[in-house]
Protein backbone atom coordinates (compact mmCIF):
# COMPACT_ATOMS: atom_id res chain seq x y z
CA UNK A 1 0.00 0.00 0.00
CA UNK A 2 1.08 3.65 -0.38
CA UNK A 3 1.69 5.77 2.11
CA UNK A 4 -0.71 8.49 0.49
CA UNK A 5 -4.27 9.08 1.36
CA UNK A 6 -7.20 11.60 0.10
CA UNK A 7 -5.06 14.84 0.54
CA UNK A 8 -2.24 13.24 -2.30
CA UNK A 9 -5.35 11.91 -4.75
CA UNK A 10 -6.54 15.10 -4.59
CA UNK A 11 -2.98 17.08 -5.26
CA UNK A 12 -1.82 14.56 -7.52
CA UNK A 13 -4.80 13.42 -9.51
CA UNK A 14 -7.76 15.45 -9.18
CA UNK A 15 -6.32 18.95 -9.33
CA UNK A 16 -4.12 18.33 -12.04
CA UNK A 17 -7.46 17.19 -14.53
CA UNK A 18 -6.18 13.44 -14.14
CA UNK A 19 -9.39 12.39 -12.69
CA UNK A 20 -11.41 9.42 -15.02
CA UNK A 21 -14.63 9.56 -12.75
CA UNK A 22 -13.89 5.42 -12.40
CA UNK A 23 -15.87 5.75 -9.38
CA UNK A 24 -12.55 3.63 -7.21
CA UNK A 25 -12.38 6.12 -4.81
CA UNK A 26 -16.35 6.21 -3.70
CA UNK A 27 -18.88 4.02 -2.19
CA UNK A 28 -16.83 3.06 1.22
CA UNK A 29 -14.99 6.04 1.69
CA UNK A 30 -16.93 9.35 3.99
CA UNK A 31 -14.60 11.92 2.34
CA UNK A 32 -15.17 11.21 -1.45
CA UNK A 33 -18.10 11.49 -3.08
CA UNK A 34 -19.21 11.93 -6.97
CA UNK A 35 -21.11 15.10 -7.34
CA UNK A 36 -22.21 16.92 -10.43
CA UNK A 37 -19.84 15.01 -12.31
CA UNK A 38 -16.38 15.00 -10.21
CA UNK A 39 -15.25 13.61 -7.40
CA UNK A 40 -15.59 16.21 -4.20
CA UNK A 41 -13.60 16.03 -0.99
CA UNK A 42 -16.08 16.44 1.70
CA UNK A 43 -13.71 16.86 4.64
CA UNK A 44 -9.92 16.58 5.89
CA UNK A 45 -9.05 13.11 5.94
CA UNK A 46 -6.12 12.38 8.23
CA UNK A 47 -5.31 8.71 7.03
CA UNK A 48 -1.34 8.52 6.35
CA UNK A 49 -2.30 5.66 3.46
CA UNK A 50 -5.66 5.10 2.17
CA UNK A 51 -7.75 2.23 -0.52
CA UNK A 52 -8.82 6.09 -2.67
CA UNK A 53 -5.35 6.74 -3.59
CA UNK A 54 -3.75 3.10 -3.68
CA UNK A 55 -6.57 2.07 -5.96
CA UNK A 56 -7.12 5.00 -8.48
CA UNK A 57 -6.11 4.34 -12.35
CA UNK A 58 -4.08 7.68 -12.27
CA UNK A 59 -1.72 6.37 -8.99
CA UNK A 60 1.60 4.74 -10.12
CA UNK A 61 0.81 1.18 -12.15
CA UNK A 62 3.24 -1.57 -11.98
CA UNK A 63 2.12 -2.78 -15.46
CA UNK A 64 4.73 -5.50 -15.49
CA UNK A 65 2.89 -7.05 -11.83
CA UNK A 66 -0.42 -6.42 -12.85
CA UNK A 67 0.19 -8.20 -16.19
CA UNK A 68 1.95 -11.40 -14.06
CA UNK A 69 -0.53 -11.47 -12.20
CA UNK A 70 -3.46 -11.54 -14.78
CA UNK A 71 -1.55 -13.50 -17.56
CA UNK A 72 1.35 -14.63 -15.81
CA UNK A 73 3.74 -12.64 -18.15
CA UNK A 74 4.98 -9.12 -17.70
CA UNK A 75 3.25 -6.43 -19.50
CA UNK A 76 4.43 -7.03 -23.24
CA UNK A 77 5.38 -4.06 -26.18
CA UNK A 78 2.07 -5.34 -28.31
CA UNK A 79 0.07 -2.57 -29.47
CA UNK A 80 -3.34 -4.03 -28.00
CA UNK A 81 -2.05 -6.04 -25.21
CA UNK A 82 -1.68 -9.56 -24.08
CA UNK A 83 -3.56 -11.90 -26.98
CA UNK A 84 -5.37 -15.32 -27.47
CA UNK A 85 -7.48 -13.92 -30.37
CA UNK A 86 -9.13 -11.50 -32.30
CA UNK A 87 -12.24 -12.14 -34.37
CA UNK A 88 -15.48 -10.43 -35.04
CA UNK A 89 -18.96 -11.57 -33.09
CA UNK A 90 -22.47 -10.34 -33.24
CA UNK A 91 -25.45 -11.96 -30.95
CA UNK A 92 -27.59 -14.02 -33.18
CA UNK A 93 -30.59 -12.82 -30.32
CA UNK A 94 -33.02 -9.72 -32.65
CA UNK A 95 -34.05 -8.54 -28.91
CA UNK A 96 -30.53 -7.78 -27.80
CA UNK A 97 -29.76 -6.33 -31.12
CA UNK A 98 -32.44 -3.79 -30.96
CA UNK A 99 -31.21 -2.53 -27.31
CA UNK A 100 -27.59 -2.85 -27.65
CA UNK A 101 -24.33 -1.11 -29.61
CA UNK A 102 -23.29 -2.79 -32.45
CA UNK A 103 -23.11 -6.78 -32.39
CA UNK A 104 -24.35 -7.19 -28.76
CA UNK A 105 -21.66 -9.28 -27.81
CA UNK A 106 -21.48 -7.81 -24.02
CA UNK A 107 -25.26 -8.29 -23.24
CA UNK A 108 -24.94 -11.65 -24.88
CA UNK A 109 -22.30 -12.98 -23.22
CA UNK A 110 -23.32 -11.64 -19.51
CA UNK A 111 -27.11 -13.50 -20.62
CA UNK A 112 -25.17 -16.63 -21.28
CA UNK A 113 -23.10 -16.31 -18.05
CA UNK A 114 -26.11 -15.73 -16.16
CA UNK A 115 -28.07 -18.64 -17.28
CA UNK A 116 -25.71 -21.20 -17.07
CA UNK A 117 -25.01 -20.00 -13.54
CA UNK A 118 -21.48 -18.87 -14.18
CA UNK A 119 -22.71 -15.31 -12.23
CA UNK A 120 -25.36 -14.34 -10.12
CA UNK A 121 -25.15 -10.54 -11.78
CA UNK A 122 -23.09 -8.07 -13.68
CA UNK A 123 -21.98 -4.61 -12.68
CA UNK A 124 -22.40 -2.73 -15.35
CA UNK A 125 -23.50 0.85 -16.47
CA UNK A 126 -26.75 2.21 -16.25
CA UNK A 127 -29.00 5.75 -16.98
CA UNK A 128 -30.86 7.11 -14.74
CA UNK A 129 -33.90 8.58 -16.13
CA UNK A 130 -32.10 11.92 -16.42
CA UNK A 131 -29.96 10.08 -18.52
CA UNK A 132 -27.20 10.05 -16.37
CA UNK A 133 -24.44 6.96 -16.08
CA UNK A 134 -24.33 5.13 -12.73
CA UNK A 135 -22.70 1.83 -11.37
CA UNK A 136 -25.16 -0.98 -11.31
CA UNK A 137 -25.46 -4.58 -10.35
CA UNK A 138 -27.88 -6.43 -12.80
CA UNK A 139 -29.11 -9.59 -11.84
CA UNK A 140 -31.80 -10.84 -14.23
CA UNK A 141 -31.96 -10.44 -18.25
CA UNK A 142 -34.31 -7.53 -17.99
CA UNK A 143 -32.16 -5.37 -16.32
CA UNK A 144 -28.72 -6.67 -18.60
CA UNK A 145 -30.99 -5.19 -21.27
CA UNK A 146 -31.76 -2.04 -19.83
CA UNK A 147 -28.36 -1.43 -19.49
CA UNK A 148 -27.24 -2.27 -22.97
CA UNK A 149 -25.99 0.86 -25.01
CA UNK A 150 -23.60 3.14 -24.33
CA UNK A 151 -23.64 6.71 -22.97
CA UNK A 152 -20.52 7.95 -24.05
CA UNK A 153 -20.30 10.27 -20.35
CA UNK A 154 -17.92 8.77 -17.51
CA UNK A 155 -19.54 6.33 -14.94
CA UNK A 156 -18.07 5.75 -11.48
CA UNK A 157 -18.98 2.27 -11.65
CA UNK A 158 -16.58 1.05 -9.54
CA UNK A 159 -18.73 2.89 -6.66
CA UNK A 160 -21.46 0.23 -7.14
CA UNK A 161 -18.63 -2.82 -6.33
CA UNK A 162 -17.02 -0.90 -3.43
CA UNK A 163 -20.90 -0.73 -1.69
CA UNK A 164 -21.05 -4.72 -1.88
CA UNK A 165 -21.66 -6.31 1.30
CA UNK A 166 -18.39 -7.54 2.86
CA UNK A 167 -20.03 -10.85 3.42
CA UNK A 168 -20.92 -11.43 0.21
CA UNK A 169 -20.50 -14.47 -1.60
CA UNK A 170 -21.95 -13.19 -5.45
CA UNK A 171 -20.51 -14.37 -8.04
CA UNK A 172 -20.28 -11.23 -10.87
CA UNK A 173 -19.52 -10.23 -14.08
CA UNK A 174 -17.94 -6.82 -14.66
CA UNK A 175 -18.19 -4.01 -17.56
CA UNK A 176 -16.58 -1.32 -17.98
CA UNK A 177 -13.82 0.88 -20.22
CA UNK A 178 -10.11 0.86 -19.95
CA UNK A 179 -10.03 3.28 -16.68
CA UNK A 180 -12.42 0.64 -14.91
CA UNK A 181 -10.53 -2.07 -15.60
CA UNK A 182 -7.21 -0.56 -14.58
CA UNK A 183 -8.66 0.25 -11.14
CA UNK A 184 -9.71 -3.17 -10.69
CA UNK A 185 -7.11 -4.91 -11.84
CA UNK A 186 -5.64 -2.99 -8.82
CA UNK A 187 -7.42 -3.89 -6.52
CA UNK A 188 -6.70 -8.29 -7.81
CA UNK A 189 -3.55 -7.61 -7.47
CA UNK A 190 -3.79 -5.68 -3.91
CA UNK A 191 -7.15 -7.11 -2.63
CA UNK A 192 -8.88 -4.54 -0.74
CA UNK A 193 -9.41 -5.10 3.21
CA UNK A 194 -13.05 -5.13 4.48
CA UNK A 195 -14.34 -5.40 1.18
CA UNK A 196 -16.67 -7.89 -0.64
CA UNK A 197 -13.81 -10.51 -1.67
CA UNK A 198 -12.69 -8.89 -5.50
CA UNK A 199 -11.66 -12.29 -6.76
CA UNK A 200 -15.54 -13.35 -7.26
CA UNK A 201 -15.55 -10.18 -10.06
CA UNK A 202 -15.39 -12.27 -13.32
CA UNK A 203 -15.38 -12.63 -16.02
CA UNK A 204 -13.74 -8.92 -16.31
CA UNK A 205 -15.04 -7.21 -20.22
CA UNK A 206 -13.72 -4.08 -21.29
CA UNK A 207 -14.67 -1.83 -23.70
CA UNK A 208 -12.46 0.19 -26.23
CA UNK A 209 -12.30 3.61 -25.74
CA UNK A 210 -11.14 6.57 -27.43
CA UNK A 211 -12.45 9.48 -24.81
CA UNK A 212 -15.26 10.39 -22.68
CA UNK A 213 -17.62 13.15 -22.79
CA UNK A 214 -17.54 15.43 -19.48
CA UNK A 215 -20.47 16.08 -17.34
CA UNK A 216 -20.76 19.18 -19.29
CA UNK A 217 -21.51 17.56 -22.02
CA UNK A 218 -25.09 16.41 -20.31
CA UNK A 219 -25.98 20.17 -20.02
CA UNK A 220 -25.00 20.24 -23.65
CA UNK A 221 -27.58 17.19 -24.34
CA UNK A 222 -30.15 18.44 -22.52
CA UNK A 223 -30.14 21.93 -24.44
CA UNK A 224 -30.32 20.06 -27.88
CA UNK A 225 -32.60 16.76 -27.07
CA UNK A 226 -35.64 15.94 -25.15
CA UNK A 227 -33.76 13.00 -23.10
CA UNK A 228 -36.84 11.69 -21.62
CA UNK A 229 -37.55 10.55 -24.82
CA UNK A 230 -33.82 8.98 -26.13
CA UNK A 231 -33.31 5.41 -25.81
CA UNK A 232 -30.08 5.07 -27.48
CA UNK A 233 -26.83 7.32 -28.18
CA UNK A 234 -24.16 6.92 -31.15
CA UNK A 235 -21.05 8.13 -32.88
CA UNK A 236 -21.31 6.10 -36.09
CA UNK A 237 -18.13 5.62 -37.91
CA UNK A 238 -16.48 7.69 -41.07
CA UNK A 239 -17.33 8.70 -43.02
CA UNK A 240 -19.86 10.08 -40.93
CA UNK A 241 -19.34 12.39 -38.77
CA UNK A 242 -21.97 13.15 -36.16
CA UNK A 243 -23.53 12.46 -32.36
CA UNK A 244 -26.64 10.54 -33.08
CA UNK A 245 -29.39 10.72 -30.50
CA UNK A 246 -32.23 7.98 -30.61
CA UNK A 247 -36.15 8.50 -30.17
CA UNK A 248 -39.37 6.41 -30.92
CA UNK A 249 -39.96 8.44 -33.56
CA UNK A 250 -36.57 8.38 -35.05
CA UNK A 251 -32.95 10.01 -34.91
CA UNK A 252 -31.67 13.14 -34.28
CA UNK A 253 -28.28 14.46 -34.87
CA UNK A 254 -25.60 16.57 -34.21
CA UNK A 255 -22.04 17.52 -35.88
CA UNK A 256 -19.38 15.74 -34.32
CA UNK A 257 -17.38 19.07 -33.90
CA UNK A 258 -19.83 20.50 -31.54
CA UNK A 259 -19.00 17.76 -29.65
CA UNK A 260 -15.41 17.75 -29.71
CA UNK A 261 -15.02 20.35 -27.14
CA UNK A 262 -16.15 18.65 -24.03
CA UNK A 263 -13.70 15.63 -24.11
CA UNK A 264 -12.25 15.22 -21.11
CA UNK A 265 -8.77 16.04 -20.27
CA UNK A 266 -8.01 13.48 -18.57
CA UNK A 267 -8.48 11.30 -21.41
CA UNK A 268 -5.22 12.49 -23.35
CA UNK A 269 -3.23 11.02 -20.67
CA UNK A 270 -4.91 7.11 -21.24
CA UNK A 271 -2.71 4.79 -22.49
CA UNK A 272 -5.44 2.25 -22.72
CA UNK A 273 -7.68 1.81 -25.82
CA UNK A 274 -8.54 -1.27 -25.54
CA UNK A 275 -8.81 -2.10 -21.85
CA UNK A 276 -5.67 -4.52 -21.48
CA UNK A 277 -6.05 -6.33 -18.46
CA UNK A 278 -9.13 -7.60 -19.12
CA UNK A 279 -10.55 -11.42 -19.29
CA UNK A 280 -12.18 -10.23 -22.81
CA UNK A 281 -12.26 -6.46 -24.88
CA UNK A 282 -15.09 -5.36 -26.81
CA UNK A 283 -15.24 -2.87 -29.40
CA UNK A 284 -17.20 -1.75 -32.36
CA UNK A 285 -16.75 -3.41 -35.85
CA UNK A 286 -16.66 -0.01 -37.77
CA UNK A 287 -17.93 0.92 -40.71
CA UNK A 288 -17.14 -2.43 -42.77
CA UNK A 289 -18.69 -3.91 -40.39
CA UNK A 290 -21.20 -2.24 -38.77
CA UNK A 291 -23.62 -4.53 -36.87
CA UNK A 292 -20.81 -6.77 -35.40
CA UNK A 293 -18.15 -6.03 -32.50
CA UNK A 294 -14.22 -6.69 -32.72
CA UNK A 295 -13.43 -8.97 -29.93
CA UNK A 296 -10.07 -9.67 -28.37
CA UNK A 297 -10.25 -13.12 -26.28
CA UNK A 298 -6.88 -12.59 -23.95
CA UNK A 299 -7.66 -15.13 -20.69
CA UNK A 300 -9.19 -18.32 -19.54
CA UNK A 301 -11.74 -17.13 -18.01
CA UNK A 302 -12.85 -15.29 -21.06
CA UNK A 303 -12.44 -18.49 -23.62
CA UNK A 304 -14.98 -20.46 -20.85
CA UNK A 305 -17.55 -18.00 -21.43
CA UNK A 306 -16.95 -17.52 -25.07
CA UNK A 307 -16.68 -21.40 -25.49
CA UNK A 308 -20.68 -21.96 -24.26
CA UNK A 309 -21.97 -18.86 -25.76
CA UNK A 310 -20.82 -20.72 -29.02
CA UNK A 311 -21.66 -23.85 -28.19
CA UNK A 312 -25.00 -22.18 -27.70
CA UNK A 313 -25.49 -20.68 -30.89
CA UNK A 314 -25.84 -17.10 -28.79
CA UNK A 315 -23.09 -16.04 -31.20
CA UNK A 316 -22.02 -15.84 -34.63
CA UNK A 317 -18.34 -15.20 -35.41
CA UNK A 318 -16.09 -14.43 -38.31
CA UNK A 319 -11.93 -13.65 -38.97
CA UNK A 320 -10.97 -10.36 -38.51
CA UNK A 321 -9.58 -9.20 -41.96
CA UNK A 322 -5.41 -8.38 -41.60
CA UNK A 323 -6.53 -4.60 -42.75
CA UNK A 324 -9.01 -4.43 -39.56
CA UNK A 325 -6.44 -5.36 -37.30
CA UNK A 326 -3.95 -3.76 -38.36
CA UNK A 327 -6.17 0.01 -38.12
CA UNK A 328 -6.78 -1.38 -34.44
CA UNK A 329 -3.49 -1.82 -33.80
CA UNK A 330 -2.50 1.21 -35.25
CA UNK A 331 -5.15 3.58 -33.14
CA UNK A 332 -3.63 1.63 -30.26
CA UNK A 333 -0.67 2.52 -30.70
CA UNK A 334 -1.30 5.69 -31.36
CA UNK A 335 -3.22 6.40 -28.17
CA UNK A 336 -0.08 5.12 -26.47
CA UNK A 337 2.28 7.45 -27.65
CA UNK A 338 -0.01 10.68 -27.65
CA UNK A 339 -0.77 9.84 -23.80
CA UNK A 340 3.35 9.47 -22.91
CA UNK A 341 3.84 12.42 -25.11
CA UNK A 342 1.24 14.82 -23.09
CA UNK A 343 2.15 12.81 -19.99
CA UNK A 344 5.49 14.37 -20.55
CA UNK A 345 4.49 17.71 -21.36
CA UNK A 346 2.50 17.99 -17.82
CA UNK A 347 5.94 16.43 -16.11
CA UNK A 348 8.57 18.17 -18.28
CA UNK A 349 10.70 14.82 -18.40
CA UNK A 350 10.81 11.44 -19.04
CA UNK A 351 11.80 10.40 -16.07
CA UNK A 352 8.52 11.32 -13.96
CA UNK A 353 5.48 9.59 -16.20
CA UNK A 354 2.90 9.92 -13.64
CA UNK A 355 0.75 6.58 -12.91
CA UNK A 356 2.52 4.86 -16.00
CA UNK A 357 4.82 1.85 -14.65
CA UNK A 358 6.40 0.87 -18.32
CA UNK A 359 9.95 -0.08 -19.22
CA UNK A 360 12.69 1.82 -20.40
CA UNK A 361 12.55 -0.33 -23.34
CA UNK A 362 8.96 0.64 -23.81
CA UNK A 363 9.10 4.23 -23.35
CA UNK A 364 11.91 4.39 -25.95
CA UNK A 365 10.23 2.16 -28.48
CA UNK A 366 7.38 4.75 -28.14
CA UNK A 367 9.33 7.89 -28.21
CA UNK A 368 11.22 7.23 -31.04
Amino acid sequence: MHGKASKELQKEVIDKGLCTLCGGCTGTCPYLVVYDGRIVRLHRCDMSEGQCYHYCPRTYMDMDAISRHIFGAPYGEGEIGSVREVFLARSTDQVIHQKAQDGGIVTTLLSVALAEGMIDGAVETKLDEEKNPHGFIARNREELLECAGVSYEPSPVIQAINRLPNETTEKLGFVGLPCHVACLSKMKLSPPTNRANIEHLEPVIGLFCGWTLSHSFHRFLQEHFDLAKAIKFDIPHHPEHSFDVYTPSGKESVDLDEISPYINKACGYCFDMTAEFADISVGSGRAMFKGWNTVILRTKVGAEILDIAKGRNAIEIQPIPDESLANLKRASLDKKKRALKNIISMTGGVDDLLYLGISQHLKEMLLE
